[in-house]
């Protein structure tokens, strides 16, 4: 599950709200063991992705580096090659 969880930091073009939500949300449902949670633990597990986002934006802009930025279609090639080569074509 947690394969989905992405690096936000240094790309052009930076990381959507989307992007950290989604990252937040799969981050939330690895710790909780919940892909869904309950009608009872939906309020904290919500509660939860939107701090674990806030966290994530305020984490990424504080953030500095010398380093360019990637580029993501780059790194999304990249990644495409690294899983042919381990899985095949």
């Amino acid at each position: 599950m947690c394969r989905n969880i992405k690096t936000l930091f240094n790309f052009e073009p930076p990381a959507t709200e989307l992007e950290i939500r989604d990252a937040s949300l799969q981050f939330v449902r690895k710790l909780s063991g919940f892909n869904r949670p309950s009608q009872a633990n939906e309020a904290a597990f919500d509660r939860a992705v939107e701090e674990v986002a806030q966290a994530a934006r305020v984490l990424i802009s504080s953030l500095v580096t010398t380093a360019p930025p990637r580029d993501r279609e780059v790194e999304a090639e990249k990644a495409k090659a690294r899983s042919a080569a381990r899985f095949g074509a």
